[in-house]
């Protein structure tokens, strides 16, 4: 049986290789938004990413529309999580999409989901879909783990659905 892990402590997942070389150009657009932008909160590289309309929604549940709005989401978050950090975890491209696993953290300073700071380092994973027209993302859709990142905040959101095998089923006849 695996050990269980404290609520701050990071499960072991390496990021990809992320050599700018080795990648695509919108892979490497895609590592500059989460090394560059997010982790270094670099709101410069906003306009050189994405067109002035486009449209985000964020692993967190905002859905925004312009640089504006989301350089304001991005000091945010950033605020609310000290040492904010991405982790690629793996990245996909198929036409003018590329999509990822990643892990986001950061130590809890101000209130998140109504949960006050608790000062520990907190976690989730995001799945991105950004959709590039030309060499800039027009949109950007990212599913957050939001239940594990709940659970994190607070213990009272740990509670996993249950699920048992041979378990009844509804009669759809």
């Amino acid at each position: 049986m695996a050990a269980q892990q404290s609520s701050d402590e990071l499960p072991y997942e390496p990021e990809i290789d992320l050599t700018s070389s080795r990648l695509s150009s919108r892979k490497n657009t895609v590592r500059i938004f989460y090394k560059e932008l997010w982790d270094r909160a670099d709101l410069s590289l906003i306009p050189k990413i994405f067109h002035e309309d486009f449209t985000f929604r964020g692993s967190l549940g905002p859905v925004l529309k312009g640089h504006r709005q989301f350089g304001e989401y991005v000091t945010w978050l950033t605020a609310t999580l000290d040492d904010y950090t991405s982790e690629i975890l793996g990245l996909v491209e198929e036409g003018n999409q590329v999509s990822g696993k990643l892990r986001f953290h950061g130590i809890h300073k101000h209130t998140l989901f109504g949960e006050f700071a608790t000062d520990t380092r907190v976690w989730w994973y995001g799945a991105p879909i950004f959709t590039f027209k030309g060499a800039l993302v027009q949109d950007l859709w990212v599913l957050g783990d939001i239940h594990g990142l709940r659970s994190r905040l607070d213990p009272k959101w740990a509670n996993p659905p249950r699920f048992a095998s041979g378990a009844p089923t509804k009669d759809r006849g």
